[in-house]
């Protein structure tokens, strides 16, 4: 299978933060009290992260800010970097490496900042990396970015703490409630949806041999600040080079992966317009329940993971913004609906297992392998009961069951299919498993429909 990928890969650099470390660096900061009071929301100081990482530990919460000012990104690429675990970050640069390594043929990736540090976290497999009209694979491009590809890595700092962890700051001795992450995100090319022109020159000729297109970044479109809808022009553009594919192939079966979107009325406009013309979204619960919630529908028993409320609203949506088929992706199951009367039920329930077997092994060994390797592991995973249980409960609620491998059937004149997933009691890594678990079903159904 040859597949494009767009628009979002950056690193995240992964650091664990010392509570003795970070308290001597709050020493003698006075204004950071005033922010813990009125926080800011973004970084523009040091002060600024101080005080974002400070509050996060002291409420056991998590949170992600933007970083505004480049002086304050360079130090803590200074401060932070060299210790840090880095590793791929960004929906589509983790789906991209999924689908090479789980067997595509070619991986064609948009990447705003192309460097040889970004270019070492792709899979070597079958990603190819297109620049100045040629195709090179990931451990090739680095020897022929020229010395003026010099553009700022965009890196998400993730500072992870752990419960129990104790800073000391203004006389006062804080206790980490529990274990959480903020993130700090210097990115300021994704975050305007940037099309790589390397990126946009190829799949413009090569679309047409192309057999699918997984997409995903909209979430990270912010309101621009002056009142102006920039989010629209960048969404719009993007759209424009879908339809571009699509003329050069209309059966090309394209994917969007949601994400979690800061504005519920960026994620609203970025679903009407997006569902005109792809084949499938894919998103969690989390991202299910803004959606149903702006649309005036309950989102608490999305929130609840109860198997009927999740089908009936994605439904809903479809039905209401023009979209055929949604997969709704859980911990414990997988939803999908589709209005396709052609679809092979059989053919989804083997890609969502498929799914969800990888992304189980996944979480248990921390790394991704080839597709026999992890299902090998998969198969000594257990599926979910949670999962089973709420499968059978949504047969007995949809219209119509019909004898299908796993829980399918008719309702509200949609074709709806559920698999549990497996669940992995003591995961290495969580981060990723909904871009991994979309892949995979992504590559499997095209497999299996060719």
């Amino acid at each position: 299978m040859n597949i494009l990928c767009a628009y979002n890969a950056n690193i995240d650099s992964i650091v664990h933060i010392d509570g003795e470390e970070f308290s001597r660096m709050l020493e003698g900061n006075t204004v950071i009290r005033d922010k813990l009071e009125n926080p800011p929301g973004s970084i523009s100081s040091k002060s600024d992260f101080f005080a974002g990482l400070l509050l996060c530990m002291r409420n056991g919460t998590g949170a992600e800010w933007l970083i505004h000012d480049a002086e304050v990104f360079e130090w803590l690429r200074l401060t932070f970097l060299n210790d840090s675990l880095m590793r791929m970050g960004g929906n589509m640069g983790i789906m991209a490496n999924v689908l090479s390594e789980l067997g595509a043929s070619k991986v064609v990736p948009n990447v705003a900042s192309l460097s040889k540090l970004q270019a070492s976290f792709f899979s070597h497999k079958a990603i190819f990396h297109p620049y100045n009209g040629k195709l090179y694979r990931s451990g090739e491009i680095g020897n022929v970015l020229t010395a003026g590809n010099n553009r700022q890595e965009l890196i998400h700092f993730v500072f992870d703490f752990k419960k129990g962890d104790v800073v000391r700051f203004s006389g006062e001795t804080i206790s980490v409630p529990r274990e959480n992450r903020f993130i700090a995100t210097y990115d300021p090319l994704n975050f305007q949806l940037y099309i790589d022109e390397h990126f946009r020159d190829y799949s413009l000729k090569h679309a047409g041999e192309m057999d699918g297109a997984i997409v995903s970044g909209f979430h990270m479109l912010q309101e621009d600040g002056s009142g102006k809808c920039m989010y629209k022009e960048r969404l719009d553009m993007a759209l424009e080079q879908l339809r571009s594919w699509k003329q050069l192939k209309e059966n090309l079966h394209i994917h969007v992966e949601f994400g979690h979107f800061s504005s519920g009325k960026i994620a609203s406009y970025a679903f009407s317009i997006l569902s005109s013309i792809v084949d499938r979204i894919g998103m969690n619960e989390d991202e299910l329940a803004m959606l149903a919630s702006i649309n005036s529908m309950d989102p608490k028993p999305i929130l609840a993971m109860d198997s009927v409320a999740i089908a009936e609203s994605a439904i809903r949506l479809c039905g209401d913004f023009g979209l055929c088929r949604m997969l709704v992706h859980t911990r414990e199951f997988v939803v999908s609906v589709s209005c396709r009367k052609e679809d092979d039920p059989e053919v989804i329930i083997k890609a969502m297992n498929f799914g969800a077997s990888c992304a189980a092994a996944f979480a248990c060994s921390g790394k991704l392998a080839d597709r026999q390797t992890l299902l090998n592991v998969a198969s000594e995973i257990p599926e979910s009961e949670f999962g089973k249980a709420e499968s059978s409960r949504l047969v007995k609620h949809i219209d119509e069951g019909w004898k299908c491998s796993m829980a399918c059937g008719q309702h509200m004149s949609y074709q709806v299919a559920i698999v549990p997933t497996r669940i992995c009691d003591e995961p290495i890594s969580t981060v990723g498993l909904g871009d991994t678990i979309s892949a995979a079903i992504f590559l499997r159904e095209l497999e299996l429909n060719f």
